[in-house]
């Protein structure tokens, strides 16, 4: 079998993304970038990725720069196009090591995190199993869902969502970004009424967006404010890249602090292991796919920390996640993007459904879920 074709979409949904303005739900994203991988078997292998998509695509169709091992600055699909896609963890290094001197970080990155997604998809479609099976195997048949959601700008709009959510069978929310950050004293009356609503025997998340910018300082000020509300971890306090003044935060409070969602590869999340980060979160269309997701899995467990994957794109996305929680022997939560646009509801001919606050582990070939190439067709732009 051979890789005859790489492909990344930009898709474009009607309505902008934007923060809500009283409780209503936020419309999604904007922009999404849809790859597709063709072999000569008949078999295809899809991601999403959450970036720049059109950047993204110049990445996967920029041309070929060197000769065989000398690349450097070659683009993506000029890297794995002709070659065996069962041979993942080859052409994962491949890709990284052939667009080194663009890439590392950033869009390159995701870009090559979404082809090694497919690829791994492409797999489990031709061996006739679930990723996670692939992966090692699997801990358990569903994982507890959390609601991803942006903050309200008032109180009396943070408790009338998070009743919505509770009604929908959440047992858990997080709230995040939105008006967050503007007011200390606006923060700790939107998470307080976020608490009363929910009670006590649901769990509260919140995503403080390092857009705010904080000192270490500030950031522990911030976490003690909120911490008679019992979060069940503060996420995003500080710049993603601040690896020391996340070691003072872990270090001065008993909140447990999250942080991953923008970084990569199995190199970066040992720093943010060093730094003392409670909960690793790794977007498997960010930090390197399911090939750097399962290093990140197993530094993790022997570092005694918690993975909580970072998915808020599609269900597409989520259903790559619940493989990766699968896989891990201790998982607690999977996030579910709970925006109702084109682009996160209706990317998969099956939406995922919930069942008593947690979603099924897929247990078909590959992500185990058929992408819906109409609605592709429909709002693809490029």
């Amino acid at each position: 079998m051979k890789i005859t074709k790489v492909e990344l979409f930009v898709l474009k949904s009607p309505g902008l993304y934007r923060s809500p303005e009283a409780a209503e739900e936020p419309p999604g994203p904007t922009y999404m970038g849809l790859v597709k991988v063709s072999t000569d078997a008949g078999i295809a292998g899809y991601s999403d990725v959450e970036t720049s998509a059109p950047v993204a695509k110049a990445a996967v169709d920029a041309p070929r720069w060197s000769e065989p091992g000398l690349e450097c600055f070659d683009g993506l699909a000029s890297l794995v196009e002709g070659e065996n896609p069962l041979e993942v963890e080859r052409l994962w290094y491949k890709m990284y090591r052939g667009s080194i001197y663009y890439g590392r970080r950033g869009v390159a990155i995701q870009a090559l995190s979404a082809i090694d997604i497919a690829l791994w998809d492409i797999a489990g479609k031709f061996y006739g199993q679930p990723v996670h099976i692939l992966l090692g195997g699997k801990w358990r048949d569903r994982v507890r869902a959390y609601a991803s959601t942006l903050f309200r700008p008032t109180p009396e709009a943070m408790r009338e969502a998070a009743r919505l959510y509770l009604d929908q069978g959440f047992t858990a929310v997080k709230f995040g970004w939105g008006v967050f950050g503007r007011s200390p004293e606006l923060d700790v009356r939107l998470v307080e009424a976020a608490r009363s609503e929910l009670g006590a025997g649901n769990d509260l998340l919140v995503d403080t967006g390092w857009f705010v910018e904080r000192t270490p300082k500030q950031a522990i000020q911030v976490i003690r404010s909120l911490e008679p509300y019992r979060p069940f971890f503060v996420e995003e306090i500080l710049h993603p890249e601040d690896y020391d003044g996340y070691r003072q935060v872990a270090g001065a409070v008993e909140t447990l602090i999250a942080c991953g969602e923008q970084e990569a590869t199995e190199w970066g999340f040992r720093r943010l292991i060093e730094a003392q980060v409670d909960v690793l979160q790794p977007d498997l269309s960010r930090c390197g796919g399911f090939t750097a997701a399962r290093k990140i899995v197993h530094m993790a467990e022997m570092a005694n920390r918690l993975v909580i994957p970072h998915s808020w794109s599609s269900d597409l996305l989520t259903a790559a996640s619940l493989h990766l929680n699968a896989f891990q022997r201790r998982a607690v939560f999977v996030e579910f993007n709970t925006s109702q646009g084109p682009l996160s509801r209706e990317l998969v001919r099956e939406p995922l459904r919930m069942v008593d606050g947690c979603l099924a582990v897929p247990c078909g070939p590959g992500l185990g879920v058929e992408v819906n190439e109409e609605i592709i067709a429909r709002y693809r732009v490029a």
